[in-house]
């Protein structure tokens, strides 16, 4: 492992039972995947204050952290990310994109159609999971 560990938040905000996902745009690293909308967390800040100001910034969205989900480590070859994913609610604001070029809401069970990244499956994996289980 090269040099240190990048600390990634990333929001599950959910509607009914459909989650917010982000396709990253051509020009940014891991293009056209798509992933759980959020973003690297500052030195300065707790990680739902990351989480709050990334989904500000990148999507125009005010929202309200609450508790952490999962917590995943993944290594990227010539980075590390660890990335923390926290429930989210979406409180006001209209969606705009910005490093994104399309934003969809998605019927849990219908995550596995989409290329995410893969920082993301763990995440993707235990949301799905959790939805099996409540039915």
């Amino acid at each position: 492992m090269n040099g240190s560990m990048i600390e990634v938040v990333a929001g599950l905000i959910m509607q009914q039972n459909k989650v917010l996902v982000a396709r990253r745009a051509s020009h940014k690293s891991f293009p056209r995947k798509w992933e759980f909308p959020g973003g690297k967390v500052h030195e300065v800040e707790s990680h739902p204050e990351a989480l709050q100001r990334e989904l500000y910034e990148e999507f125009g969205i005010h929202t309200r952290v609450g508790d952490e989900c999962c917590s995943v480590d993944h290594d990227y070859g010539d980075f590390m990310i660890r990335l923390t994913a926290f429930w989210a609610e979406y409180t006001d604001g209209m969606l705009k994109l910005e490093d994104h070029d399309r934003i969809a809401w998605v019927p849990v069970e219908n995550l596995l159609r989409y290329d995410m990244t893969e920082a993301d499956h763990p995440i993707r994996d235990a949301l799905v999971q959790m939805f099996l289980n409540l039915e």
